[in-house]
């Protein structure tokens, strides 16, 4: 059935949504092998990221902008530790509030909050074309970062508007913790032994040739990935990929660029294969 992916093993490299990403493929059918790319873990130091909340309370900004969802949650978790949730759900409420793509308003409806626009583009450089659109002389905002990130050129692009920038980072990515996942995953597609490999960052390919060079198996990475069709979820990944002489074979229809349309591109794609069994 070309809307199952029974009987085909499907590499993720999720962090932040394996787990729903894992449960929507299993319930097309699909063997996960999951591969967490790194580990996620608060701000070594909390002291930055409490100043910038009770700053945020005593001075609401003018605008927020949400890059990430995992980012928000991470600061409520510091927000209820501190002991000031209402008073800064408050501050949220009075903001104008952009996010990066659709998973830092599924954070804000947790709250009880809505935001008021949302990117086209979930990129840093999707962010800073919208913000150019706006009128943000005079205005404070604040900018929830995200690791493994150069913020550089839209901090940038928003203090061009004359806007006052109030960044903070809420949590730190460990990847020294998953290199040895990356190298299993590795091996596992030279032995021929995964249907697809499913990309939905542009971090993903750079981290799995950076943790290849580091070990120095980057052929044995590029010669898994010949044998391994590729599935991109949009332009971003695929232009990361580009960079690494790469070519997706499995894209979703249209511009739909989420995990679902993903997902069933895939089970298109991959439709005709033999089920998969223990010895092949």
């Amino acid at each position: 059935m070309a809307d199952r992916l029974t009987g085909n093993r499907i590499l993720i490299l999720e962090t932040r949504e394996e787990a729903q990403f894992s449960r929507l493929l299993a319930e097309q059918g699909a063997d996960v092998l999951q591969c967490p790319m790194f580990t996620i873990q608060d701000a070594p130091d909390p002291g930055p990221i409490e100043a910038w909340i009770r700053r945020f309370i005593a001075r609401p900004c003018d605008d927020l902008v949400l890059m990430t969802g995992e980012g928000l949650r991470r600061l409520m978790t510091v927000v209820r530790r501190i002991g000031v949730e209402a008073d800064f759900i408050s501050a949220l409420g009075k903001a104008r509030k952009f996010t990066r793509g659709p998973k830092p308003g599924r954070a804000l409806r947790e709250l009880g909050l809505e935001p008021q626009v949302t990117t086209e583009k979930p990129t840093s450089e999707g962010v800073a074309e919208l913000l150019a659109r706006y009128d943000l002389k005079g205005h404070r905002l604040g900018l929830q970062l995200y690791p493994d990130k150069d913020h550089a050129a839209l901090i940038g692009a928003i203090t061009a508007g004359s806007a006052e920038v109030d960044p903070v980072l809420p949590y730190v990515y460990d990847a020294k913790a998953a290199d040895t996942n990356i190298l299993t995953a590795i091996d596992e597609m030279i032995a021929g032994k995964v249907d697809a490999i499913a990309l939905t960052s542009s971090g993903q390919p750079r981290r799995l040739f950076d943790v290849a060079k580091a070990h120095g198996v980057e052929d044995r990475l590029r010669q898994g990935l010949a044998r391994t069709p590729i599935a991109s979820v949009g332009p971003v990944v695929t232009e990361e990929l580009a960079v690494h002489g790469l070519a997706p074979s499995i894209i979703p229809a249209g511009e739909a660029y989420f995990m679902k349309p993903l997902i069933s591109a895939m089970a298109v794609a991959l439709s005709g294969k033999p089920p998969r069994t223990a010895t092949n």
